[in-house]
């Protein structure tokens, strides 16, 4: 096993524990899957939707700080988690239904 996920700027154990609970054991499978399969995944596993903590990953896996996130950037950047939040988020699924979802037992609309 890799790096913690936390070994990348800006993120810490929170992030660590919800990586390792949506299948995304350290920081090499983080990188490799990129900032909008990871947030998918972290979705998909439960977590609640945050466009500071989307960007916050964006950020960081480019070695910027949190912060570092104006203007035309952040705005485009929140036209991809809108899209990936619609995908990944089903906000009407109780914790066992989105449980069955994660295994293909329920069908994508």
């Amino acid at each position: 096993m890799g790096d913690p996920v936390s070994s990348i700027r800006n993120l810490g154990p929170a992030m660590d524990a919800a990586c390792k609970t949506a299948g995304i054991p350290d920081a090499d499978t983080l990188r490799a899957l990129g900032a909008d399969e990871t947030y998918a995944r972290l979705l998909r596993t439960g977590m609640r939707p945050h466009f500071i903590g989307y960007y916050v990953l964006v950020m960081g896996l480019q070695g910027r700080p949190w912060n570092d996130c104006k203007g035309d950037e952040k705005k485009a950047l929140r036209k991809r988690f809108d899209a990936i939040k619609a995908h990944a988020f089903d906000k009407g699924l109780s914790d066992f239904e989105r449980a069955l979802n994660e295994i293909g037992v329920i069908a994508k609309p």
